[in-house]
C-alpha cells in the first residue's frame, strides 16, 4: 500500500499554515499508523451535498482546513458565475465546532469578497433553505451532520432555489473544490475586517418571524385546533438539538397549551449526552420521551435530529395504552392522507396537484395519489431530488406541488423551503392528532384506517457498516456482484424486473425487454417483485454503509410483519 498518506502527515506537522494545537494532536497520535492511514489516505470528500465526517485533524477529517478548503471552492464558482453580490446564507446546528466551522465558512467567502449573512445562533436546517430565498442569496450552507453520531459534523451546500444542489451545480462545484491543492489558494480575512467592509451580516429573530409565518399559512383547521387545543397532550424532544425554540414557538402561537418537552434533552449538546445515537429513527432515542408520555398521558410523542429536517413519531393505541412507533414511511403517509383529505374537504385540492416520493419508499403511495386523483412522481433517494422537482413545477408551469416524503423521516409540505422540515412535520401531526381526537381517534387508530383503505403496506431498511479503505472496495464488490448476477428470486419473492439506475435500464425478467429510465444516473439496484413488493440495494451517500431497503404488502398488520421478516432474512445473506 502507498505511504502518501505518511508524506501528508508530516507535511501538515511541518505546515506553517497549520496552528500549534493542530499539531500537538497530531504528534499525539505517536505510533498509531491505522489512525495516521485513516486520517491521511484521502480528502475528506466533497460529495454532490457537501463534507461530511469524523471531527478531527487530517485530510479525512472536519476540520477549520478541510472546511476553508471547501468554501474556496465554492466561492471560486459563484465567482465565475459573477454572482458574488447576491450572498450566502449560513446556518449551523448544535454539533462540536459548528459555530467554529460557520465562523471559518463566512470568514473564507468574505476574503473572497462574498457577502455572508449568519444565523446569530443555531437553527433548522429547513429554515436556513428558506432563507436562502427570502433574502435573495446565490447560495446556502449549514453545517450539520443531521442525525450521524457525536463524533461528526458536516458542511451542506444549497442553491438560489433553496434546495440542495443537483446536477450540473453540485459536480461543477466539486471541480471547483478539488483544484484547491495547497493551503496557498485558499483566502481568510479577520471578522473585524469583513465587518468594517460590510460583508459578514448577521441574522435573526426577523427570518424566524418569516418563517413562522409561511407554517401557520400551512394550517387546513384552525378552528379544530383552538377547540381541541386544551385536551391534546403533546411531548416533544429536540434530542439536545435546534427544533427546540422554533417547536415551541410555533405550537404555542397555535394555541396548544400541553406541551411537554423533555428536560433531560431540551438543551442543545453536540455531545448528545443521553442518547448514544441522536437519531429518531432509533427507538432508543425515545426512552426518556416515551417516560414522559406515560406520565402525563400524551396523544403524541415527537422527535427531531438535530438539525430538525427529521422527525420521529409515537403516537397511542387505545386498545393496549401502548405508544406505537411510526416510521417515515407511516408519519409520511399519515400526513399525505391527512393534507389531501382535508384539502378535498375544504374544496381546495387542485387537479394538477402532485404528491413527489422517493424510490425506496413506500408502494402505498400509488393507491393514494389514485384515491385523490393527483399526480405521483417519483425521485432518486434524496430530499434535494424532491426539492429539485418543486423548482421544475414552477419553471415549467405544470403541476402544483402538494406534498413531498422519504422514508428516512422527512418530509414537506407546502413550498416556502426546498428541503425536509419536522418543524412543519410537527405542526401537521399536532393538527391532525386534533382533528382526529375530535373524531374519537388517535394517530394509530388513524394509521390503522389508512392500512384498511390501501392495504398493509410495510417496509425495512437494513444497513451494513463497512469503514476504511476495506470497507469501501467491500462496498463496490457487493454491488459488482448484484450487477453480473442478477437476482431471480428471494426465496419466495420472486422478481418481476430489475432497474439499474447506473445503466439506466429497466429489464424485464419475463420477457427480457429492456426499458429506459428517465432519472439521473445514481449507483442503485432496485427489483420490482410480485404483488407491488420490492427490494432496493444502495450504498450511502453519506456513511460508510450499504443500504438494503424493501417493502411488501399483505392483508393485516400480522401478515405484514411475517412477510417482511422473511424478505429481510432472504436479503441479509446477500452480504455474507
Amino acid at each position: 500500500m502507498s505511504k502518501d498518506y505518511k508524506l501528508r502527515y508530516e507535511e501538515w506537522l511541518n505546515s506553517a499554515y497549520i496552528d500549534e494545537k493542530s499539531k500537538i494532536e497530531l504528534i499525539a497520535l505517536g505510533n498509531n499508523e491505522k489512525e495516521i492511514q485513516d486520517r491521511f489516505y484521502k480528502d475528506l470528500e466533497f460529495g454532490t451535498g457537501g463534507l461530511r465526517g469524523i471531527i478531527g485533524i487530517g485530510t479525512n477529517r472536519m476540520n477549520i482546513y478541510t472546511v476553508r478548503k471547501a468554501t474556496q471552492g465554492l466561492a471560486n464558482y459563484i465567482l465565475s458565475k459573477g454572482k458574488e453580490n447576491k450572498g450566502v446564507a449560513i446556518a449551523y446546528d448544535s454539533r462540536n465546532m459548528s459555530i467554529e466551522f460557520s465562523e471559518e465558512t463566512a470568514l473564507v467567502l468574505n476574503a473572497n469578497g462574498i457577502k455572508t449573512y449568519r444565523f446569530d445562533a443555531l437553527r433548522p436546517t429547513p429554515e436556513l433553505s428558506f432563507a436562502v430565498r427570502e433574502l435573495g442569496c446565490v447560495a446556502g450552507i449549514v453545517i450539520t451532520a443531521s442525525h450521524n453520531p457525536a463524533e461528526y459534523n458536516g458542511y451542506k451546500v444549497y442553491w438560489e432555489d433553496g434546495g440542495q444542489i443537483v446536477p450540473p451545480y453540485d459536480k461543477e462545484i466539486i471541480e471547483e473544490v478539488n483544484k484547491i491543492e495547497n493551503f496557498n489558494q485558499i483566502k481568510t480575512i479577520s471578522k473585524e475586517e469583513a465587518i468594517e467592509r460590510g460583508l459578514y451580516n448577521i441574522i435573526g429573530k426577523n427570518i424566524d418571524d418569516r418563517y413562522i409565518e409561511e407554517l401557520k399559512k400551512l394550517i387546513l383547521n384552525r378552528e379544530t385546533i383552538e377547540e381541541m387545543a386544551k385536551s391534546v397532550k403533546i411531548v416533544y424532544t429536540p434530542l439536545h438539538g435546534t427544533g427546540n425554540v422554533l417547536v415551541q414557538r410555533i405550537l404555542k402561537e397555535l394555541g396548544f397549551k400541553n406541551v411537554y418537552v423533555v428536560p433531560e434533552q431540551e438543551k442543545p449538546n453536540g455531545d448528545f449526552p443521553t442518547v448514544s445515537y441522536p437519531n429518531p429513527e432509533d427507538e432508543k432515542a425515545f426512552d426518556l420521551a416515551l417516560k414522559l408520555a406515560k406520565k402525563v398521558d400524551a396523544d403524541i410523542v415527537l422527535a427531531t435530529d438535530p438539525d430538525a429536517d427529521r422527525l420521529g413519531v409515537y403516537a397511542k393505541d387505545v386498545k393496549t395504552n401502548e405508544y406505537k412507533s411510526f416510521n417515515g414511511n407511516m408519519s409520511g403517509l399519515l400526513i399525505a392522507e391527512y393534507e389531501l383529505s382535508q384539502k378535498k374537504a375544504n374544496g381546495v385540492l387542485l387537479k394538477n396537484g402532485a404528491l413527489v416520493k422517493t424510490i425506496v419508499s413506500s408502494n402505498m403511495a400509488n393507491k393514494m395519489v389514485k384515491e385523490y386523483n393527483i399526480k405521483l412522481i417519483e425521485v432518486l433517494t434524496g430530499f434535494k431530488y424532491i426539492g429539485e422537482k418543486i423548482k421544475e413545477f414552477e419553471e415549467e408551469n405544470s403541476y402544483t406541488y402538494i406534498f413531498g416524503y422519504e422514508e428516512s423521516y422527512g418530509c414537506l409540505i407546502g413550498t416556502y423551503a426546498r428541503d425536509k422540515d419536522a418543524i412543519s412535520a410537527v405542526m401537521a401531526l399536532c393538527e391532525a392528532t386534533a382533528f382526529y381526537k375530535k373524531n374519537g381517534l388517535t394517530l394509530w387508530n388513524q394509521m390503522i384506517n389508512i392500512y384498511e383503505k390501501y392495504g398493509y403496506y410495510k417496509e425495512g431498511l437494513y444497513s451494513v457498516t463497512l469503514e476504511g479503505i476495506d470497507g469501501a472496495e467491500k462496498i463496490k464488490e457487493i454491488m459488482q456482484r448484484l450487477r453480473d448476477n442478477p437476482i431471480k428470486n428471494f426465496g419466495e419473492f420472486n422478481v418481476v424486473a430489475i432497474r439499474d439506475y447506473e445503466k439506466s435500464i429497466r429489464t424485464s425478467l419475463k420477457d427480457n425487454k429492456r426499458e429506459k429510465i428517465e432519472l439521473p444516473k445514481s449507483n442503485v439496484l432496485y427489483y420490482e417483485l410480485e404483488n407491488e413488493e420490492w427490494f432496493c440495494v444502495r450504498p450511502s451517500g453519506t456513511e460508510p454503509k450499504i443500504k438494503l431497503y424493501l417493502g411488501i404488502k399483505a392483508n393485516n398488520i400480522d401478515e405484514a410483519k411475517i412477510r417482511l421478516e422473511k424478505l429481510n432474512k432472504q436479503i441479509i445473506k446477500l452480504m455474507k
